[in-house]
């Protein structure tokens, strides 16, 4: 069975299984510095090749129908769709976390009819432990947004992150910086492709992302803001539970119950194991994690085990799978670790000057809305309006399925 068609009976499963552990990236956000991503200007990311197509590839072909009974599949409203859709997987040229040249993917999709010239909506996805769980390569939840937004008659970009999809490498899990460098691109290479594809672009862009994706989405809106790319003008904001706020929020949730034991220790291991690669942390993996995980916990993120594989090697709570000492640093970090949490807590230190929408559900156990709440308080104290959407007891990806198509709403009247 081909990548592009993975909707089989395991692919279903896989899917029941993530919702059921966790769908977000919820934990210590890598230091986040959105200025040297704004700093990358248009011109300047030209002359490195940094968004340079590489190569275009077809992977779905949906009428009305098959995208209707798709959305409907994974319980989410239809009454906005309008057109089919055709998606093709883009690879294109972006850069490390070390700033050297690399390359990624991402999805591409676009509305079968509507106007000629297209509106671009971005995209970015929560986490995902197996590579071949991103957008561009496998039809599951991950391409819900992307379905949505196009039926409606956007043109969607959805960057798989680096080291997922087709991207080489290891994906460095909440590095927000690369992150948002591989989503910049991203819309770059989709400006190519779409002139390619005789379905040229406005350059109004508009922001979405769920859960790692909607902490990206606020990045990505700051960059745009700031002027990362003449070329693309930022109309909207609507990010769908992110996890905004690791020091006053996020971090404490993972000891006084706010999140659950299984989505902590699932994404807790694989930021560490991400971050140690990139800001080390340990030395070895037994100063951080108890035996007998700390043998085979960095094997287990290597973009090629199932979630229930990596959840069936991991111990059932954070304090059984971490060391004592370690355990009580990151309840009261210090040093590196504070200092990780503190960079990474200002995605929303900015001013919006165009509308925004915060999504979060009040039952959600992987980022508890305390991060959204938070998220628009900084907003609002920067002098933004920002409105947020609490869409009540569901769960994390209830969430997304409750938003998803509030948000096409919105990004319909801000547009009209």
């Amino acid at each position: 069975m081909s990548d592009e068609t993975r909707t089989s009976h395991g692919t279903q499963a896989s899917w029941r299984t993530r919702r059921g552990l966790a769908g977000a990236a919820a934990l210590l956000l890598a230091a986040l510095a959105a200025a040297p991503v704004a700093a990358a200007t248009g011109e300047q990311a030209h002359r490195t090749g940094r968004g340079d197509l590489v190569s275009v590839t077809p992977v779905a072909d949906r009428d009305t129908g098959a995208v209707r009974a798709f959305l409907d599949g994974r319980g989410v409203a239809t009454d906005s769709v309008r057109y089919g859709v055709r998606a093709y997987r883009l690879t294109y040229r972006t850069v490390d976390p070390q700033g050297a040249p690399t390359t990624a993917t991402g999805l591409l999709t676009l509305p079968k009819g509507g106007g000629h010239r297209l509106d671009l909506v971005s995209d970015t996805h929560g986490t995902m432990v197996h590579r071949d769980y991103a957008p561009s390569a496998s039809e599951d939840f991950g391409r819900v947004p992307s379905y949505l937004n196009a039926s409606a008659g956007r043109a969607v970009a959805a960057p798989d992150y680096l080291g997922l999809g087709r991207g080489p490498g290891r994906h460095p899990y909440m590095d927000t910086v690369s992150s948002v460098t591989a989503s910049l691109d991203m819309l770059r290479a989709a400006r190519t492709a779409a002139d390619r594809l005789a379905r040229p672009l406005t350059g109004d862009v508009y922001v979405t992302g769920f859960s790692q994706g909607g902490q990206v989405a606020m990045a990505l809106g700051k960059a745009l803001g700031g002027g990362a790319d003449r070329h693309f003008r930022l109309k909207a904001l609507a990010p769908v539970s992110g996890p905004y706020d690791g020091e006053g929020q996020e971090m404490p949730a993972l000891f006084d119950g706010r999140v659950n034991d299984i989505s902590g220790v699932l994404y807790l291991s694989y930021w560490l194991v991400a971050q140690n690669r990139l800001h080390p942390l340990y030395k070895d993996p037994s100063e951080v994690f108890r035996a007998p995980y700390a043998s085979r916990v960095e094997g287990l993120f290597d973009g090629r085990h199932e979630e229930e594989d990596v959840v069936g090697g991991l111990a059932p709570s954070v304090k059984q799978l971490l060391t004592p000492a370690f355990y009580e640093r990151l309840r009261h970090p210090s040093g590196a670790v504070l200092d990780a949490i503190r960079a990474a807590d200002h995605t929303c230190d900015w001013k919006p000057e165009v509308p925004v929408r915060l999504y979060a559900g009040a039952g959600d156990t992987d980022v508890p809305i305390g991060n959204t709440r938070t998220c628009a308080r900084t907003l609002a104290g920067q002098g933004a309006r920002v409105r947020v959407v609490d869409q009540g007891a569901v769960d994390h990806f209830g969430s997304l399925a409750v938003s998803a198509p509030q948000v096409v709403r919105f990004f319909d009247g801000v547009r009209g």
